[in-house]
């Protein structure tokens, strides 16, 4: 049986047709042409965050070796520098590795007791990652949420990470405010002595890392404030129409709430854990204020006993770590200069100071950003 040959009005409807499927490819070829918004906006937001801490970063860093180098005859200065004993420089560049290293080995033991995914070596990058973009930011407020950043893209949990990170924060502090107050009670006089207009600066510090403490303890031991405080904000942004009403965010708020609540409660049942990084954070803190004394011993000093040096510098330490310049520079170069001038005597004072300044914070800071672009280059190498 034949069919019968389309009408006139049939081939009319036909090339119309075939003239819309043409149009509609058209317009979906143009739509998968045309830029999408992937939320791109943020990102430029954030590139310029970036670019702005990090010209802020090199203006301190200038006006900061402007400030040490300004008037040094270098001359006298590299004479000095080859007095300085190999054996004291490598120990001193292993003693700051130990240094930030030491509190990747503290994230992993408790991230472990958690069962967290992360295993050491990751943890060590996450320390290197913190010490790097605390260094760059202001107050070092860069660092922790960084940390959190690589640890939640490791598939760690945001809850247990957060907490872990909270942990070793607070008891950092907490050590470093020990360390000031037995300083201050039972090394008062020499340490006026030491720092005479400096020693304002170091209340100063002192009571703003006490304060940081109360705060985080609080934080820490009350989670309910937590969950009152990111509600609260969160029906702000949606009452001025940043975030719009979201169910699923709100239980995801919820399961981050329990997530802490648990993760706080495990800390608290397990206080054997807490004491050990609070032993070992100790051992960290004391590591970094011994590096002075390995290079004052490496210039072949004598005349100032082991605790002194040590006690020095952990003043400058607790002095400046709370203020609002990215890794303290200047003021802690200025700090030392005036405080360990009767120390270092016969002319390595300026060279012991670019040493010890040098591969406690320049040094880590290279390391640390070697240690980001090497995490980029693996999971780049990973996706594909």
């Amino acid at each position: 049986m034949i069919k019968n040959a389309p009408t006139e009005n049939q081939q009319k409807e036909d090339i119309m047709n075939g003239q819309r499927r043409s149009e509609d490819i058209m317009d979906v070829n143009h739509q998968e042409n045309m830029p999408v918004d992937t939320g791109n906006g943020k990102g430029i937001a954030a590139k310029r965050k970036r670019v702005l801490e990090g010209a802020f970063f090199l203006l301190v860093m200038g006006l900061s070796f402007y400030t040490v180098f300004h008037g040094q005859d270098m001359g006298r200065v590299a004479v000095a520098l080859r007095k300085l004993s190999p054996a004291a420089l490598c120990t001193a560049l292993m003693t700051a590795v130990f240094f930030v290293s030491a509190e990747g080995i503290m994230i992993y033991y408790l991230l472990r007791a958690m069962d967290g995914k992360s295993g050491l070596l990751k943890c060590i990058s996450y320390s290197f990652i913190g010490f790097f973009y605390s260094g760059i930011t202001p107050s070092a407020t860069g660092g922790q949420p960084m940390q959190l950043y690589y640890m939640c893209k490791d598939k760690n949990s945001l809850s247990e990470s957060s907490v872990v990170l909270m942990t070793v924060a607070l008891i950092y502090k907490f050590v470093l405010v020990v360390i000031g107050i037995g300083i201050l009670f039972f090394w008062h006089k020499p340490l006026k002595g030491y720092l005479q207009g400096y020693y304002p600066l170091f209340l100063l510090g002192l009571c703003l890392n006490l304060t940081l403490v109360v705060i985080l303890l609080a934080v820490m031991l009350a989670p309910g404030g937590i969950k009152s405080v990111i509600v609260r904000i969160e029906e702000l942004l949606v009452k001025v129409r940043i975030l719009k009403p979201s169910a699923v965010r709100r239980d995801k708020i919820e399961k981050f709430i329990g997530g802490y609540q648990n993760a706080v409660r495990f800390l608290l049942e397990h206080k054997g854990k807490v004491w050990n990084v609070c032993l070992f954070t100790l051992l960290q803190r004391c590591s970094v204020f011994i590096l002075t004394w390995i290079i004052y011993r490496g210039f072949s000093l004598e005349g100032v006993d082991a605790m002194t040096v040590i006690m020095l510098q952990a003043s400058v330490y607790i002095a400046v770590d709370m203020l609002p310049v990215p890794g303290a520079q200047g003021i802690t170069e200025l700090m030392y200069r005036g405080i360990f001038s009767t120390v270092f005597i016969d002319g390595t004072l300026m060279p012991s100071l670019y040493v010890t300044r040098g591969i406690s914070f320049y040094f880590l800071l290279i390391v640390g950003m070697i240690v980001i672009i090497g995490n980029h280059v693996y999971r780049r190498r990973d996706i594909t």
